[in-house]
């Protein structure tokens, strides 16, 4: 599915969680699927990061809430499952951490990321020519994938910038 935007775009970004949580909303009605006070909180807590954010600080962040999940920390999991598996966030393998998906209507997909090893920044590139070219590559050795993870490591154009001040 192509998207209107420019995934590509170091700009583009979910700015506005009350918002993100919606179209999440609207795209779990339009699949069937059910997204539960806590997911939707969860969601609500990436979404507003703003940066990758690992388990052990959302867990804490629920905490302090004292809102849905509040008391066991499992459902956060469970949620993050669920979150993972509908391609409404993706996880950053490399720091361990969770973004949001910069287009949750869209189902699961696999795209690179690019990561600022000084402000942990995360930019989501849907490039389908390098997930093409890594699918094809793979294949051409006899070997059938069923998941990608692309992270590159190195500094945004913000610290690139900051560091020739």
């Amino acid at each position: 599915m192509k998207h209107v935007h420019a995934c590509t775009d170091p700009q583009h970004h979910v700015d506005d969680a009350a918002a993100f949580v919606r179209a999440v909303e609207r795209a779990c009605s339009e699949r069937g699927l059910r997204l539960t006070p806590i997911r939707a909180h969860v969601l609500g807590l990436i979404a507003d990061a703003g940066r990758p954010l690992k388990a052990y600080d959302l867990l804490d962040q629920v905490r302090e809430g004292g809102g849905p999940g509040a008391a066991a920390p499992p459902t956060v999991y469970r949620a993050l499952d669920f979150l993972l598996a509908n391609g409404f966030i993706h996880k950053l393998q490399s720091v361990n951490a969770f973004v949001a998906c910069h287009h949750p209507s869209t189902a699961q997909h696999s795209v690179p990321f690019l990561i600022c090893d000084r402000c942990h920044s995360a930019v989501e590139l849907e490039d389908e020519a390098v997930v093409a070219a890594l699918d094809s590559r793979a294949r051409a050795l006899g070997f059938v994938p069923q998941a990608q993870t692309l992270e590159v490591h190195g500094l945004c154009a913000a610290c690139v910038e900051s560091a020739g001040d």
